[in-house]
C-alpha cells in the first residue's frame, strides 16, 4: 500500500459526519448488491477484473478497505474513517467549484478470509440514486477479482442533463477502479 495514497484521504469534520451519519439513504433497496439480481428501474452493471499474478491479499485487502481505489481512480475522499459499517464518505471529482461532490455511507462490509468488501450507498447531494459495491476474491488457484456491481439512476439535474455522457463518465470510472490494482 502506498502511504502518499493513504495520507490523501481527508478526515472530514464532526459535524459534517453527523449530518451524513443521520440523513436518510436516497433509495430503500439498501444492500441489494450482495443478490444475484439487482433490483428493476436502475441502471445496473457487475464488472470484473483479475488483478496481477504479484498481488498480495492482504496488502489489497487494506488498500481497498482504506479507500486507495478511489484514490487511484482519480478521486478525492474525505471519511470519517477507513472503511467500516456505517462509515461516510463525500467523494469529489473535479475541481474546486467545478467539482462533483458524492456523499455516500457505508452498508455492508465483507470480511471473510478470501472475500472482502464493501458496498456504499447514496445521501442526498449525490448525482446519482443507488448503490455500489467492491468485492475482492482470493480464488483456490490464488487468482485474485476484484468486482465492482451497483445500480443506480440520476437524482441531480447535472446528472439528468449530462444524458449519455454522464453514462460513458460512470463507465470511465468503473473502469478506472477496475485498474486501480493494475501498478
Amino acid at each position: 500500500m502506498s502511504h502518499d495514497l493513504v495520507m490523501q484521504t481527508e478526515r472530514m469534520n464532526d459535524r459534517r459526519v453527523g449530518e451524513l451519519r443521520t440523513a436518510a439513504l436516497t433509495y430503500c433497496e439498501v444492500g441489494q448488491t450482495r443478490q444475484p439480481d439487482l433490483p428493476a428501474g436502475y441502471r445496473t452493471f457487475s464488472r470484473e477484473a483479475v488483478l496481477p499474478p504479484q498481488a498480495n491479499f492482504a496488502a489489497v485487502r487494506r488498500d481497498l478497505l482504506s479507500w486507495v481505489v478511489q484514490h487511484r481512480a482519480g478521486i478525492r475522499v474525505t471519511a470519517s474513517r477507513d472503511v467500516s459499517p456505517d462509515a461516510v464518505v463525500e467523494l469529489r471529482l473535479g475541481i474546486m467549484r467545478l467539482a462533483v461532490v458524492a456523499p455516500c455511507r457505508v452498508v455492508y462490509v465483507i470480511d471473510e478470509s478470501d472475500r472482502c468488501g464493501f458496498a456504499y450507498g447514496t445521501l442526498p447531494g449525490h448525482p446519482e440514486i443507488g448503490e455500489e459495491a467492491f468485492v475482492l476474491n482470493r480464488h483456490h488457484d490464488a487468482t485474485i477479482t476484484l468486482t465492482i456491481t451497483g445500480f443506480s439512476r440520476r437524482a441531480s439535474s447535472l446528472a439528468k442533463l449530462a444524458g449519455p455522457a454522464g453514462r460513458r463518465i460512470q463507465d470511465l470510472m468503473t473502469a478506472r477502479y477496475l485498474r486501480a490494482f493494475d501498478n
